[in-house]
């Protein structure tokens, strides 16, 4: 398996790894919605400039 070198996409499919497991795991803190936006905020950027 090959793992991309890209950070905008690894960090994109980081993202989409906690949303899925977020409810699963039933977790949950006070800056959870943040962190996520600020993830999400920072993969897009670095796709859109092609890191």
């Amino acid at each position: 398996m090959k793992v991309t070198r890209n950070i905008g996409m690894l960090l994109l499919a980081i993202w989409l790894i906690l949303t899925g497991l977020i409810p699963l795991l039933n977790f949950s803190f006070s800056g959870l919605g943040t962190l996520m936006a600020a993830l999400a905020i920072a993969a897009g950027i670095l796709i859109i400039i092609g890191r």
